[in-house]
């Protein structure tokens, strides 16, 4: 049966899977974005549902001012006897650490942190009871690669001390390790060649988990570094798992190119099957490249791909798809002051500026899509603004707002592009809420307005690629978000929005 790539649109880099019974469990990065590590689940590998975040709390995410591309980076979930285990790294503030829990869509505990230097860690639970800690060396050192130690799982504390056991196979930044033991062989398989157009997935082996690890001849087992006509680049960081019916699967992240030159949407999850030839060797997708259109006789399930998002406010607590950046300053929010709606009051911060800026976003998914809401706000001073963004950090965004004063209210569209920032289309506009929209396509986004039951109106647009990683830099995606700000002084009135409207356009 047929299924479309990638399985997790949008800005979900970094994969982990691992697998209870009939039910798979899987994490992405989230880097400054909060709640951190969103996790998902499905029965079938194809069709998932997020079910909240491992990371909660500021005492489990401690972000501060963080820039957009630090925080959290790459995961790991694993399950042993009867507890989930998430890894990963706050390169911002403490270095490694892991969670657990025994319901990964309840409370997760709080940071085990150990020592050991690196990103990117990775747990193995050995059939001997022994635990393994696997990550990268640390960034100063003059050998990169892999290091592994034993550790206390129910404290953290490092058995051993820390042994390099790979350097990889010659790609630079080797990272991402995972280490399995299948048919008598421990398995390192890593990322190496960066996370961006050179990026792929290589492995070795040994008898022992402190090696010495043999490198695949083959080396490596999936990449697009070659495959330039091919709109999906940057494949790699994977992780792989066994299915229910001992057939093999692997996850990792990839994205999609537009116009063949630069990406915005973010590195996405994809899913590919895996062989293991006659050496003992996995073979992803019989050729180490995939599509975007893949094909499987393991498939037996359809999958039903989610192309909308609403939602209208009615509940006390925000839906797990909502972010905010950083740690949130929670008087900053409302969902029970005027009931429906979501209420911002703009704080001092700016999307300009390195912090917790009001406001809540979600994950553009698609090339071409559009958003949605209705905006209740009456600024009294000519500081205050409310309105819808598109943002990839904080020098790179647009928004279409409402600023102004009692007096004078108008609709602006400002473009910020690295230190060009400026206004690009501003109207009077007369009381009352007022409908914004930004609709895209591949190339551009158009901002739009419509006052009462007037058609929406476009007053100004603005390219896809100046909020590209190729541009930007960086690690993440695009976003979509719901903002205030009194541009250095507080609010004193508050933007409410009366609903959000995600839709993807075919």
């Amino acid at each position: 049966m047929k299924y479309q790539n990638p399985i997790i649109p949008g800005f979900y880099p970094d994969p982990s899977i691992c697998r209870v019974g009939e039910d798979y469990y899987l994490v992405t990065s989230s880097f400054s974005y909060f709640p951190g590590v969103p996790i998902f689940h499905s029965t079938d590998l194809i069709n998932w549902k997020q079910i909240g975040h491992c990371l909660n709390t500021a005492s489990q995410l401690p972000l501060g001012k963080t820039w957009r591309s630090g925080g959290i980076f790459a995961p790991t979930i694993r399950y042993h006897e009867g507890l989930f285990y998430m890894v990963t790294t706050n390169v911002s503030n403490g270095g490694n650490f892991y969670v657990y829990t025994d319901n990964p869509a309840k409370k997760w505990s709080e940071p085990v942190w150990v020592d050991q230097c690196g990103i990117d860690p990775s747990l193995f639970f050995d059939e001997d009871g022994r635990v393994y800690f696997t990550s990268t060396t640390d960034s100063t050192t003059s050998t990169p690669g892999i290091c592994l130690s034993e550790i206390d799982i129910k404290t953290g504390k490092r058995l051993t001390e820390v042994k390099y056991v790979w350097a990889g196979n010659g790609g630079r930044h080797p990272e991402a390790p995972h280490v399995y033991k299948i048919n008598n062989y421990y398995y390192l398989m890593i990322a190496e060649g960066g996370t961006e157009y050179g990026h792929m997935v290589t492995i070795a082996r040994s008898k022992s988990p402190w090696g010495p690890f043999e490198s695949y001849s083959n080396n490596p087992i999936l990449t697009h570094r070659n495959n330039g006509f091919s709109e999906i680049q940057g494949i790699g960081h994977a992780d792989i798992v066994e299915d229910i019916n001992r057939n093999w699967w692997m996850v990792f992240l990839g994205f999609r190119t537009a116009c063949g030159m630069y990406h915005h949407l973010g590195r996405e999850t994809f899913l590919a099957p895996v062989e293991w030839n006659e050496d003992g060797w996995p073979v992803v997708n019989g050729n180490g490249t995939v599509s975007l259109a893949m094909e499987s006789n393991k498939i037996t399930i359809k999958q039903i791909l989610i192309d909308t998002f609403e939602d209208n406010f009615d509940d006390n607590t925000l839906d797990c798809q909502w972010n905010f950046v950083g740690n949130p300053y929670k008087d900053m929010y409302s969902l029970i002051e005027r009931k429906g709606y979501l209420r911002i009051y703009g704080s001092e911060i700016t999307l300009n500026d390195i912090g917790s800026p009001s406001f809540v976003g979600k994950r553009q998914q698609h090339f071409n899509c559009s958003v949605e809401t209705l905006l209740d706000f009456k600024p009294e001073k000519i500081n205050e603004e409310a309105g819808f963004t598109v943002i990839m950090d904080e020098k790179h965004h647009y928004e279409i707002a409402v600023v102004g004063d009692s007096q004078n209210r108008k609709i602006i569209v400002r473009r910020t592009i690295g230190k060009l920032s400026g206004i690009v289309a501003a109207e009077v506009i007369e009381n009352g809420s007022v409908k914004l929209e930004i609709s895209a396509d591949i190339g551009e986004y158009h901002f739009k307005y419509a006052i009462g039951e007037n058609q929406f109106k476009e007053i100004a647009d603005g390219e896809t690629r100046y909020l590209s990683s190729e541009v930007a830099g960086g690690f993440i995606g695009v976003y979509f978000g719901l903002y205030a700000t009194g541009n250095g002084i507080r609010n004193n009135a508050p933007a409410d929005f009366e609903y959000f409207k995600y839709k993807a356009i075919e």
